[in-house]
Order: C-alpha cells, then sequence, then structure tokens
C-alpha cells in the first residue's frame, strides 16, 4: 500500500521497466513482487547454495515475475531493456531458475543437483526428456554432467513421474556427435 491512507490504492506492477525487489515482505508495495529475502531464501533451501553467494547483487523484476541479477547499484526504477542476466521466474505457482543463473551460480550448489551420464547429458542439451535414476526432490532441478573432474552445470531440468524433462531453450540446444569429437 502506499500510505496506508483510507482510499490508497496499491501500487501496480510497470512491466515496461525494471524495479528493484524490496528487501523483506515489510517493504513491498507491489502486491505479489518477490523480495530479495524469498529470492535468495529460495535459492539457498532449493539448491543449498551459501547466503553469501548473491552478496554484491541487486535484484529487479521488469513483467510479470521475471527477476533479473545485477551485479551492482542503480536507482530505481530503471527504463532499460536489459540489466544483468535473467535470474529467475516467479509469479507462478512453482518458481523456476534460468538457464543463466543456474549456469553461473549452480556450480556451488550442493542440493537437487542431477548429474547426468554422458549420453543422458547429450539427449539433455538436445532438449530430448530422459529417464535418469534420480531418488531426490521432484521440481526444478539443476542438470549437470562430470567435466575434467568437476561437475559442471548444463541447465534447468524439470523432474516428475521418474521423467527428467529438458528445459534447455530452443536456441541454445545443441546436437553433439561422438564420432567427431
Amino acid at each position: 500500500m502506499t500510505d496506508g491512507n483510507r482510499g490508497a490504492q496499491p501500487e501496480r506492477n510497470d512491466g515496461s521497466r525494471f524495479d528493484r525487489l524490496p528487501a523483506t515482505p515489510d517493504d513491498r508495495t507491489v502486491e505479489g513482487r518477490a523480495t530479495r529475502r524469498e529470492v535468495i531464501e529460495w535459492w539457498v533451501e532449493r539448491f543449498g547454495l551459501d547466503l553469501e553467494t548473491f552478496e554484491g547483487y541487486t535484484f529487479w523484476e521488469k513483467g510479470a515475475g521475471k527477476i533479473w541479477a545485477f551485479a551492482d547499484e542503480i536507482e530505481s526504477p530503471a527504463a532499460v531493456e536489459g540489466l544483468g542476466m535473467t535470474f529467475l521466474r516467479t509469479r507462478q505457482e512453482h518458481w523456476k531458475p534460468t538457464t543463466d543463473a543456474v549456469q553461473r551460480f549452480g556450480r556451488e550448489a550442493d542440493r537437487n543437483v542431477l548429474v547426468l551420464e554422458e549420453a543422458e547429458a547429450r539427449a539433455f542439451l538436445r532438449g530430448a526428456d530422459t529417464d535418469p535414476a534420480w531418488d531426490g526432490d521432484w521440481g526444478y532441478l539443476i542438470a549437470a554432467h562430470g567435466i575434467a573432474g568437476a561437475v559442471e552445470p548444463i541447465g534447468v531440468g524439470l523432474y516428475l513421474y521418474g521423467e527428467l524433462r529438458s528445459r534447455m531453450p530452443k536456441g541454445r540446444q545443441r546436437e553433439f556427435d561422438p564420432r567427431q569429437e
């Protein structure tokens, strides 16, 4: 609410600009907008990241629930086309991390990371669904693959009913022929 006066109208989301996320629910002025605390706690709870992972980042909403992460400070609101990286989709039943965010921050995750075998990783990169062995949580996971002795995040997968559904964006899907490597 704007000031608590009778007849005061709540602020509305303006999808044409970036608005900084409020720090806490008490600071919220736009109904339904996620807060910085909620966004960080979601990543910590879902993927086991440390709270400190997001120090130095500001979080912004543009559109309805499209959250962006920016490693700097600017005035809010901001009328620009892009700001940092797409980070998370909120304002839907289940929050969904973006491929960019998973590839940037997923190396630090210690929860809900599904490490795929080579054939599964290739299928995932093509955008195909697979049925890997997984006995963890359902929902959005970090799909990863072992490369050069480390686990590298590939992207976001949706695990339901024993199936991993690739959420690799069409423009980033790739087909690899192992005979050409």
